[in-house]
């Protein structure tokens, strides 16, 4: 992703003294074009970049420019490790592990320590979530149309979109996407996404930030109560939180909630 170069080139330039577009872009696997816009994108953020034209050119930090890591202490560094880690277990590589490997000095740990915190994205879908999760990554950095079908209480479509951003939200992957079909944004489970394929490019369009609010998203219809055995008492609070339902004298659980569809 993005995000993930611009730190790969910003510590690249603080070990060297100097590096031209060619061999950013051959490290991190992408067009000289978009090396020049993160370049720009760096720029934009405040880093003083100096760039020279000529045969011994290249891109280089304003002397005298450096990045204190001591300003993070060793449990935020841990915690960059962790959601760092945590998009490896979904995205089925080391990119992001490699990414903290070019951050650190040498070959010392950036953050030495034990860890206590562990993030798995890939929840029950180990096998069939990371090729979707890398195919829509590499079609959004390449600004390409996907493909697939799709299958949702309506029915199974075909569907075309326009990728922009991967979401994870609700204990689930979604990709923001202009739906070409809708002609609109939607937001698309890629678990419900099969025969994933990646087509020709487009030109991106204004994206607005997905609204994940459960009333946009999911909006209320049915208005819903149910009693319940104190059995199911553990279910409702882990689904909908302890202040879900009340207790009747009888020991039942009255549930009241508000639902999308039947």
């Amino acid at each position: 992703m993005k995000i993930d170069r611009l730190i790969g080139i910003l510590s690249l330039l603080l070990r060297q003294e100097q590096v031209t577009t060619p061999a950013l872009a051959e490290r991190f696997e992408v067009s000289p074009r978009t090396i020049r816009r993160d370049i720009d994108t760096l720029c934009r953020a405040g880093i003083p970049l100096v760039t020279t034209r000529g045969r011994d050119g290249g891109i280089s930090l304003l002397p005298g420019y450096r990045v204190d890591r001591t300003l993070l202490t060793t449990p935020e560094l841990q915690a960059i490790l962790a959601g760092l880690g945590s998009l490896d277990s979904v995205s089925a590589t080391r990119r992001y592990a490699r990414l903290m490997e070019k951050l650190s000095p040498g070959q010392a740990p950036l953050a030495p320590g034990g860890e206590h915190l562990l993030i798995d994205l890939s929840s029950w879908y180990k096998t069939s979530l990371p090729p979707k999760f890398e195919a829509i990554r590499a079609a959004i950095e390449a600004a390409r149309t996907i493909a697939f079908t799709y299958f949702s209480p309506k029915g199974e479509t075909r569907r075309r979109a326009e990728p922009y951003t991967l979401v994870f939200h609700w204990s689930a992957w979604y990709v923001w996407a202009w739906c070409l079909v809708r002609e609109d944004f939607r937001l698309f489970k890629l678990n419900r996404m099969t025969d994933l394929t990646v087509g020709e490019p487009f030109s991106p369009r204004p994206a607005p930030t997905p609204d994940l609010t459960p009333e946009r998203v999911f909006p209320p219809v049915w208005q819903v109560e149910i009693l319940f055995d104190p059995s199911c008492q553990w279910r409702l609070v882990e689904e909908y939180g302890a202040d879900s339902f009340t207790r009747r004298p009888d020991g039942k659980l009255l549930f009241r909630g508000r639902f999308p569809d039947k």
